[in-house]
């Protein structure tokens, strides 16, 4: 067996210490990875059998490259761990697919056909899941700022819940369906006040936030109740109102359930309490989603099965305490699901190398190499890293290499020195122009968050199953972009 070249490489004193210099250069990390991707035999990176190369031939790039098998089978595991693990509290727990992730047509109609429910969070993502006719009674709709409109939407298509987020807003969807002579299907948002392990900007369950009722405090009522209590009493006087029962989200890219079970723990409290105090029995709790996926090698996401049992043992033991029935439990993944189902490919361009102080104390003119390794996308593509310091990881594509690792950054077409698409990754230093790389993990807010920076076309999107590949996103065109130029 040849020694690998790349095993005892040294690490960059530049790089984080979280990265090591990987000993294998062509190899994947399966957690980051769909199913079916894969090295051919001649080193190219293939997904059901295709190589990039072809995908790039037929599609261009950049190109958001999706395994439709993938997704369905994250998506039935969640169902099944979950209505395993709460079959004897609740008969079973409702899935929603989080769509803000990431959501088409086609992605619409998987998510109904695995038995998921779907989430949306706005008037353009109802409009999305009515083209894909998926039925109402199976539909969320979110925000903290809904308009009019979409509170009309929602009504208009019989919608299984509306997630009502401030008392402000309680009022006016009772008054938007009295008018209409209508019942409002209305979940509570609250803020339990858990801090989950994640980015400050992703984290949507503390206090000080824009989203949900507050189960602290910040209350309009005279008699001091919370802000959360206040939107049941004020709920359950409105005949145009069905309360159906609580929710909560309290964050993005967690990996450890605690925060889950927290969360758990105190909505139940807060049902039980609003039950023994104005006899209103709430038969449903939502506890959001953000499960965690691997973006690099040290990422350990868990898998549906552990997060469920643990789930589930606390709101058996929380609901045998409290004396009272359990609530049907429903549940919101997006990234879990879409995000490692994906990546992006993009083809090399300009390559630079720089040489950058040594982080060492006490070194004097020690300067290590860092190259850049520009590629057709970028923050247009993937605002992540940008707005959240997300990290990523990379590979080289097109082909196997040999060569010694070289730390790398991989950055995009943009005019904007922030245009990070993978800040640090060792790849091999004989990476050249026309080359591939693909990163993984980019099924989740990555297209979802695309824009025309720089007047760059939005890519398109293909989903490949049984060794076929297929666009559901088309990518735009520089006449897509100058449609909408109205002139002078």
């Amino acid at each position: 067996m040849t020694a690998n070249p790349n095993a005892s490489a040294p690490a960059s004193p530049l790089a984080p210490d979280w990265l090591a210099v990987p000993a294998d250069l062509n190899a994947l990390h399966a957690p980051m990875w769909a199913a079916g991707v894969a090295r051919n035999d001649a080193g190219e990176l293939a997904i059901d059998g295709i190589p990039v190369s072809e995908l790039q031939r037929q599609f261009g790039t950049p190109l958001f490259v999706m395994s439709e098998t993938d997704f369905r089978a994250r998506a039935r595991a969640f169902q099944d761990a979950f209505n395993e693990a709460f079959a004897d509290i609740c008969g079973g727990v409702d899935v929603y697919y989080a769509g803000k992730s990431f959501l088409c047509t086609a992605v619409v109609r998987w998510v109904e056909e695995e038995g998921l429910r779907l989430d949306t969070a706005s008037g353009g993502e109802l409009a999305v899941a009515a083209r894909a006719g998926i039925p109402g009674a199976a539909v969320a709709l979110h925000g903290n700022n809904k308009s009019d409109a979409e509170i009309h939407r929602a009504l208009d298509m019989k919608l299984g819940r509306i997630v009502v987020d401030s008392l402000a807003e309680l009022e006016r969807v009772a008054a938007i369906a009295q008018n209409r002579g209508e019942t409002a299907k209305v979940m509570l948002r609250l803020t339990p006040g858990v801090h989950a392990h994640t980015h400050e900007f992703i984290a949507t369950a503390h206090e000080d936030q824009k989203f949900g009722l507050s189960m602290a405090g910040d209350s309009t009522d005279q008699a001091g109740l919370s802000a959360a209590e206040e939107a049941v009493a004020a709920a359950a006087g409105h005949d145009s109102i069905e309360l159906l029962g609580l929710h909560c989200h309290i964050g993005s890219q967690i990996f450890e359930p605690d925060g889950f079970a927290l969360a758990a723990e105190k909505l139940l409290d807060f049902l039980a309490a609003m039950q023994a105090k104005y006899s209103i029995v709430l038969p449903e709790l939502d506890l959001g989603g953000g499960y965690g996926i691997a973006y690099t090698p040290v990422d350990t996401p868990r898998p549906p099965a552990e997060i469920a049992q643990a789930m589930a043992a606390v709101v058996r033991a929380k609901v045998a305490e409290l004396g009272i029935t359990a609530p049907r439990i429903s549940i919101e993944p997006g990234r879990a699901i879409v995000g490692s189902s994906t990546f992006t490919l993009y083809e090399v361009g300009t390559l630079k190398t720089v040489r950058v102080d040594s982080p060492e104390m006490g070194a004097e003119n020690v300067t290590y190499p860092r190259r850049y390794v520009s590629v057709d996308g970028g923050m247009s593509d993937n605002a992540r890293p940008v707005l959240y310091d997300a990290d990523y990881s990379a590979v080289l594509a097109s082909r196997s290499s040999t060569a010694a690792p070289q730390l790398s950054r991989v950055v995009g077409k943009h005019c904007e020195s922030g245009d990070i698409v993978v800040r640090d990754v060792y790849l091999p230093e004989d990476v050249a122009a026309g080359d591939l790389l693909a990163v993984p993990g980019t099924g989740a807010y990555c297209w979802a968050l695309s824009s025309n920076y720089n007047y760059l076309a939005r890519p398109g999107v293909v989903a490949v199953r049984d060794g076929s590949a297929r666009l559901i996103v088309r990518g735009e065109t520089e006449e897509d972009l100058l449609n909408r130029d109205m002139g002078a």
